[in-house]
């Protein structure tokens, strides 16, 4: 298969997977599934940001409307069989069928489907969503969205920090490795001083005795302006006598033959971070960012109907 089926895409799928008139579990419903509809191992293995496997949600979703218009029901938590109306549906929709032709069936007197009425409960009912060209289920819509503002947020980040003092970008990625977790308990992370650092803008002491420290250095480099070869060949020259290992952080990127002295590079170990790479962590721990809004995605709590 060349590309992996929408949410509307598993409708089908699901019903005919359930079409012998046992009754399965969520968990068995997305290897059935995922075996009836030919996913790849590269496809199984995608995984969304929060975590779950992408065709797991989307088969979680098309479950989810297919039980709330009544295709299929649910004789227990987390366990679906089908019914009279979906075996209609899957009879009269063998090759696929979409949300808008079950919603257009519910209109129908004549038909078992129920009427589709939006909720927002993602486990109990199907996805919210009105446009039949929206192909992505609402976690995925959610995880979208936040990724363009994070995506947005990144390139200002970059900005911002090309756009102050060289000071202030070298503290800047010291607070960062802080946040990441380096600095260990009683540890002492600074940035050094401008004039004779020898080339190396950080220090973070990993232990109250400063036994293992990480050495940083940080370029304030503008967009196109790479670090190369040479910049890694001087930063390594200055960890001689100090430590074997450092972390060279810029704003723009890394060239080939810079990536690939650090690669072979033997007697040190450096740990690039490019500008995308950079914006990505801040974003993540928190460092030149804060919180402007909280969304909270709730589901049935099961506990407290039983």
């Amino acid at each position: 298969m060349a590309e992996m089926p929408t949410w509307e895409g598993f409708l089908t799928p699901c019903m005919a997977a359930l079409s012998d008139g046992s009754t399965r579990s969520r968990r068995e419903m997305n290897v059935l599934v995922a075996d009836l509809v030919g996913l790849s191992e590269t496809q199984r293995a995608t995984i969304l940001s929060s975590g779950q496997p992408m065709y797991a949600n989307r088969i979680g979703w098309a479950l989810s409307f297919l039980a709330r218009v009544g295709a299929l029901s649910r004789p227990s938590r987390g366990n679906y069989r089908l019914t009279g109306a979906g075996r209609q549906v899957l009879a009269r929709f063998p090759d696929g069928v979409t949300e808008s032709e079950i919603k257009g069936l519910g209109a129908d007197p004549e038909s078992a489907i129920h009427p589709y009425v939006p909720s927002a409960d993602p486990e109990v009912v199907g996805p919210l969503i009105d446009k039949p060209t929206d192909k992505l289920d609402p976690t995925e819509q959610i995880e979208q969205g936040v990724a363009r503002v994070h995506e947005a947020v990144a390139k200002e980040l970059l900005e911002r920090l090309r756009g102050k003092e060289p000071a202030f970008f070298e503290q800047a990625v010291v607070d960062l490795l802080v946040a990441m977790g380096y600095g260990g308990t009683g540890g002492v992370a600074a940035a050094t001083q401008l004039v004779s650092d020898g080339g190396i803008d950080g220090i973070i002491d990993q232990d109250v005795l400063g036994l293992n420290k990480v050495y940083v250095q940080a370029k304030r480099y503008a967009e196109g302006n790479s670090v190369g070869r040479p910049e890694l060949q001087g930063f390594v020259g200055a960890l001689i006598g100090k430590a074997d290992r450092g972390v060279f952080i810029t704003t723009s990127s890394f060239s080939n033959g810079a990536t690939e002295y650090a690669d072979r590079n033997t007697s040190t170990r450096l740990i690039l971070i490019d500008g995308a790479r950079l914006t990505d962590l801040m974003i993540r721990f928190g460092v030149g960012v804060q919180v402007k809004d909280t969304f909270h995605v709730v589901e049935i709590d099961e506990d407290f109907f039983e």
